[in-house]
Protein backbone atom coordinates (compact mmCIF):
# COMPACT_ATOMS: atom_id res chain seq x y z
CA UNK A 1 0.00 0.00 0.00
CA UNK A 2 1.25 3.46 -0.90
CA UNK A 3 0.23 6.62 0.99
CA UNK A 4 0.95 10.05 -0.46
CA UNK A 5 0.28 13.30 1.38
CA UNK A 6 0.82 16.54 -0.56
CA UNK A 7 1.24 19.95 1.10
CA UNK A 8 1.38 23.60 0.01
CA UNK A 9 4.26 25.24 1.90
CA UNK A 10 5.30 28.90 1.81
CA UNK A 11 8.97 29.75 1.48
CA UNK A 12 9.01 31.24 4.99
CA UNK A 13 7.79 28.05 6.65
CA UNK A 14 10.09 25.66 4.79
CA UNK A 15 12.43 24.84 7.71
CA UNK A 16 9.65 24.38 10.26
CA UNK A 17 7.58 22.31 7.86
CA UNK A 18 10.53 20.07 6.92
CA UNK A 19 11.38 19.46 10.59
CA UNK A 20 7.73 18.64 11.44
CA UNK A 21 7.41 16.38 8.38
CA UNK A 22 10.58 14.50 9.32
CA UNK A 23 9.09 13.98 12.80
CA UNK A 24 5.87 12.62 11.28
CA UNK A 25 7.88 10.33 9.01
CA UNK A 26 9.87 9.00 11.99
CA UNK A 27 6.64 8.37 13.91
CA UNK A 28 5.13 6.48 10.98
CA UNK A 29 8.39 4.54 10.49
CA UNK A 30 8.18 3.26 14.08
CA UNK A 31 4.90 1.45 13.35
CA UNK A 32 4.48 -2.22 12.46
CA UNK A 33 3.91 -2.79 8.76
CA UNK A 34 5.85 0.31 7.67
CA UNK A 35 8.17 -0.58 4.78
CA UNK A 36 9.73 2.73 3.70
CA UNK A 37 8.97 6.37 3.08
CA UNK A 38 10.36 9.77 2.28
CA UNK A 39 9.86 13.51 2.02
CA UNK A 40 10.27 15.52 -1.16
CA UNK A 41 9.63 18.92 -2.69
CA UNK A 42 8.49 19.66 -6.24
CA UNK A 43 11.34 20.76 -8.49
CA UNK A 44 9.46 23.82 -9.70
CA UNK A 45 8.92 25.19 -6.19
CA UNK A 46 8.52 28.90 -5.44
CA UNK A 47 7.86 30.00 -9.02
CA UNK A 48 5.70 33.07 -9.56
CA UNK A 49 5.30 33.56 -5.79
CA UNK A 50 3.28 30.35 -5.40
CA UNK A 51 3.63 27.96 -2.50
CA UNK A 52 5.94 24.99 -2.94
CA UNK A 53 4.37 21.55 -3.20
CA UNK A 54 5.84 19.01 -0.80
CA UNK A 55 5.10 15.31 -0.58
CA UNK A 56 5.36 12.85 2.31
CA UNK A 57 5.05 9.26 1.09
CA UNK A 58 5.07 5.92 2.84
CA UNK A 59 4.76 2.29 1.81
CA UNK A 60 2.98 -0.26 4.01
CA UNK A 61 2.69 -4.03 4.01
CA UNK A 62 -1.12 -3.72 3.95
CA UNK A 63 -3.96 -1.27 4.54
CA UNK A 64 -4.60 -2.61 8.05
CA UNK A 65 -1.06 -1.76 9.14
CA UNK A 66 -1.42 1.79 7.86
CA UNK A 67 -4.79 2.28 9.54
CA UNK A 68 -3.46 0.93 12.84
CA UNK A 69 -0.47 3.28 12.55
CA UNK A 70 -2.87 6.23 12.51
CA UNK A 71 -3.89 5.21 16.06
CA UNK A 72 -0.26 5.24 17.31
CA UNK A 73 0.37 7.96 19.92
CA UNK A 74 3.45 9.37 18.15
CA UNK A 75 1.57 9.51 14.85
CA UNK A 76 -1.38 11.25 16.54
CA UNK A 77 1.07 13.88 17.79
CA UNK A 78 1.86 14.54 14.10
CA UNK A 79 -1.82 15.12 13.30
CA UNK A 80 -1.48 18.92 13.04
CA UNK A 81 1.00 18.45 10.21
CA UNK A 82 -0.92 15.62 8.51
CA UNK A 83 -4.15 17.64 8.71
CA UNK A 84 -2.47 20.27 6.50
CA UNK A 85 -2.38 17.82 3.59
CA UNK A 86 -4.19 18.91 0.45
CA UNK A 87 -7.76 17.52 0.31
CA UNK A 88 -7.28 14.68 -2.13
CA UNK A 89 -6.96 10.90 -2.15
CA UNK A 90 -3.89 9.77 -0.20
CA UNK A 91 -4.04 5.96 0.05
CA UNK A 92 -3.40 3.79 -2.99
CA UNK A 93 -3.20 0.05 -3.49
CA UNK A 94 -0.32 -0.95 -5.75
CA UNK A 95 -1.68 -2.90 -8.74
CA UNK A 96 1.51 -3.24 -10.81
CA UNK A 97 5.25 -3.01 -10.15
CA UNK A 98 8.24 -2.95 -12.45
CA UNK A 99 11.90 -3.53 -11.56
CA UNK A 100 14.59 -1.63 -13.48
CA UNK A 101 14.80 -3.06 -16.98
CA UNK A 102 11.96 -5.46 -16.23
CA UNK A 103 8.41 -5.90 -17.33
CA UNK A 104 5.46 -4.63 -15.27
CA UNK A 105 4.04 -7.30 -12.95
CA UNK A 106 0.39 -6.99 -11.98
CA UNK A 107 -0.90 -7.80 -8.52
CA UNK A 108 -4.44 -8.53 -7.46
CA UNK A 109 -6.56 -5.98 -5.66
CA UNK A 110 -7.13 -6.39 -1.92
CA UNK A 111 -10.39 -4.49 -2.12
CA UNK A 112 -13.64 -6.14 -1.16
CA UNK A 113 -17.23 -5.21 -1.83
CA UNK A 114 -18.12 -6.25 1.74
CA UNK A 115 -17.53 -3.31 4.14
CA UNK A 116 -17.82 -5.60 7.19
CA UNK A 117 -15.01 -7.78 5.85
CA UNK A 118 -12.88 -4.68 5.32
CA UNK A 119 -13.49 -3.53 8.92
CA UNK A 120 -12.55 -6.96 10.27
CA UNK A 121 -9.34 -6.94 8.23
CA UNK A 122 -8.42 -3.43 9.42
CA UNK A 123 -8.97 -4.46 13.05
CA UNK A 124 -6.52 -7.39 12.81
Amino acid sequence: MLVVYRFAVTEGETETFARDAEGALAALASCEGYERGGLGRALDSFTDGEDATWMLWTEWSDVGSYRRALSNFQVKMSTPLLSRALPEASGFEVLAECAPGGEPRRTDSDRTDDPDEARREAAR
